[in-house]
């Protein structure tokens, strides 16, 4: 059930794309970033605060990290595909991700670094590529990688505090909304420096709703529940799965064309999703590093 989780809230991420693509035209992106943190937060803080009290102790450097990771991944990634392009950005902050993330996990947690891992990481990745990097003329930029790294790394130690959290006994829907939260908070001037960006339509305001509700906080309590019982590294290796969402979804909603190069990246995205979905041990509880590598409280 726990990777289920994930690679439904993997689907939920993939709808993204489709929805901006059906919005209104004219909307800056970093607006709808900003905005949809904004409301997918304050809906998470609704849930949580029908919630139980969970234990104390939900703050310190973990929440702030997620948090800061939460801001600086919007904040970089749409920076990057406006200098680098849509293909390269995406295909380098996406794919970098799991690698990040599994690393950060390894580093500050503890946990195994498999070779069942790296296989279904280097088939997801290289599924990636070639869904994403198939058009022609695709421009690279020097400071446009480093962003989409920069995006890459940040959700990495997003899920790294965001399971250190969780592993402390604390609700899913607690922790992604105090991360989110201080997340918005950190996007707030971002919304105000455009102006709304032209969200303030009819067809805006359902669009950034939609972002808030369905990719943002039905997503990532999703992701939540899931990284409660798996790996950093895992979990973020099945959320491969929100790129080929989104080509099956370009197909089926908005008429694109699938190649053979298409085909062959989501042959390559499904097999690596199999490879950690289908059998092998789950990542439940890491073996704790020294106390001088243990994750920051």
């Amino acid at each position: 059930m726990a990777r289920l989780a994930v690679l439904l809230a993997a689907v939920c991420f993939g709808t993204t794309g489709t929805a901006q693509a059906l919005g209104p035209d004219g909307i800056q992106p970093l607006a709808v970033g900003a905005a949809r943190i904004l409301v997918g937060a304050a809906l998470l803080l609704l849930v949580a605060a029908r919630l139980p009290p969970g234990p104390a102790g939900l703050g310190g450097r973990q929440l702030l990290i997620a948090g800061v990771g939460v801001a600086v991944y919007q904040l970089a990634f749409f920076s990057a595909v406006a200098d680098t392009g849509v293909a390269v950005g995406t295909v380098v902050a996406i794919g970098s991700g799991p690698a990040f993330a599994g690393l950060l996990g390894r580093t500050l947690r503890g946990e195994p670094l498999t070779r069942r891992w790296a296989w279904a990481t280097g088939l997801a990745c290289a599924g990636v590529a070639l869904l994403v990097l198939g058009g022609d003329g695709t421009d690279v930029s020097a400071p446009g990688i480093a962003l989409a790294l920069l995006a890459g790394a940040s959700y990495g130690a997003y899920t790294v505090a965001a399971k250190g959290m969780l592993t402390a006994g604390h609700a899913p829907e607690a922790v992604m909304a105090r991360a989110f939260t201080l997340g918005a908070v950190g996007l707030l001037p971002v919304l105000v420096a455009t102006g709304g960006g032209g969200l303030g339509s009819p067809g805006g305001l359902a669009l950034v709703l939609f972002l808030g509700v369905i990719p943002t906080a039905l997503a990532y309590v999703l992701f939540a529940r899931g990284l409660q019982r798996l790996s950093t590294g895992e979990t973020a290796t099945l959320t491969l799965a929100e790129p080929l969402t989104a080509t099956l979804l370009g197909i089926a909603v908005l008429g694109e064309a699938p190649s053979a190069q298409t085909a062959a990246g989501a042959a390559l995205v499904l097999g690596g999703l199999l490879v950690l979905a289908v059998g092998g041990p789950r990542v439940t509880a890491p073996t704790p590093l020294p106390a001088r590598a243990a994750p920051r409280a």
